[in-house]
């Protein structure tokens, strides 16, 4: 029998409750997600499917191998290359605003502190055509 080929949100963050939250928002939204608790994990996903990724949300600080490692990977490999990156953490340093965007994420957004928010900026992120979406240096931060 033939694998089904089919696409889910994929989301990696080392924090237990964050994933809870995001998963509770895809339920709500009727979403698919893919959760892991690691980096290498969502990768070995990525390189073994299905699921294939809709889009992937990573947070930045994780043990093993960090947000930045993790997208720094992907957009190395060119069949992943396509596939919308959201960095969603807590950071709103300077630094890693601009460390994400020059390794190619999308959009940089502050983890919301409500079911509510955070389902507002999942929701912005799927009605988003990634295709044509150029993030200027304004626009890479999300504003909730």
């Amino acid at each position: 029998m033939e694998k089904q080929n089919y696409t889910s949100i994929f989301y990696a963050d080392d924090d237990v409750d964050d994933l809870d939250f995001f998963k509770e928002v895809t339920n709500e939204i009727n979403e698919p997600v893919s959760l892991f608790e690691e980096g290498q994990e969502l990768l070995t996903t990525l390189h073994n499917p299905p699921p294939n990724a809709s889009v992937i949300f990573l947070d930045l600080n994780m043990p093993v191998k960090s947000g930045f490692e993790v997208l720094q990977e992907i957009k190395a490999t060119p069949s992943m290359e396509g596939i919308p990156i959201i960095i969603l953490t807590t950071s709103m340093n300077p630094s890693d605003i601009e460390r994400s965007k020059s390794l190619g994420a999308n959009l940089y957004i502050r983890k919301p502190t409500s079911i509510n928010a955070l389902k507002k900026a999942v929701s912005y992120v799927l009605a988003t055509d990634w295709k044509s979406f150029v993030a200027t240096d304004k626009e890479f931060v999300y504003k909730q």
